[in-house]
């Protein structure tokens, strides 16, 4: 790896982000972090209890994964991210991480069927398998309509793969895998 690459999972909650990192991060043995990964830390150490609580934390969990972020790229590292990243918050972000370093961008952005993802949320919530401080189940409402339209935007930057996950057994993962060889290898 000359140039080191940065590849961006993002998309709607429950489009398979992180099944796609961890299968990423195996194959090219490179690490990936995540919001989620970092809030659900500060859950365990801080505790939690409502939306309001969960939101904070999830901001405080952005700011480690950026703080994370920069310093690998200043040792020339290539890492996968993966959250549910909003353009109009985040573009800005890794345009002047650009600015400061050199690396290659992929972003990965899933997504699927609004209906099915809202569905998965609820059973995500309902499961007892997702960490309660993101009290899920408090804010059906609020997520139905978000997950309803089925896909995020684009961040529109580096080179762009999307990944239509309504039916997980669908994904070409070997040509996903495929793309992130050539990208991650080439000078």
């Amino acid at each position: 790896m000359s140039v080191p690459t940065l590849i961006i999972i993002s998309g709607l909650s429950c489009t398979g982000k992180s099944t796609l990192a961890e299968k990423i991060s195996k194959k090219f043995l490179i690490p990936y972090f995540s919001k989620d990964m970092f809030k659900e830390l500060l859950f365990d150490e801080l505790g939690y209890s409502d939306r309001v609580w969960s939101k904070k934390l999830g901001g405080a969990s952005y700011a480690i994964l950026y703080k994370i972020t920069e310093n690998l790229l200043k040792t020339g590292q290539s890492f996968i991210l993966e959250s549910n990243f909003k353009p109009e918050v985040d573009r800005q972000t890794f345009l002047d991480l650009q600015n400061k370093f050199s690396f290659k961008i992929m972003e990965i952005l899933c997504y699927a069927d609004g209906k099915i993802l809202f569905e998965r949320f609820k059973q995500r919530a309902e499961s007892g398998n997702r960490h309660p401080g993101h009290v899920d189940h408090l804010c059906y409402p609020e997520q139905e309509k978000v997950l309803s339209v089925g896909k995020a935007k684009s961040m529109e930057i580096g080179e762009l793969i999307e990944v239509e996950t309504t039916d997980f057994e669908k994904v070409d993962y070997d040509k996903i895998l495929e793309a992130v060889d050539i990208l991650l290898f080439k000078k």
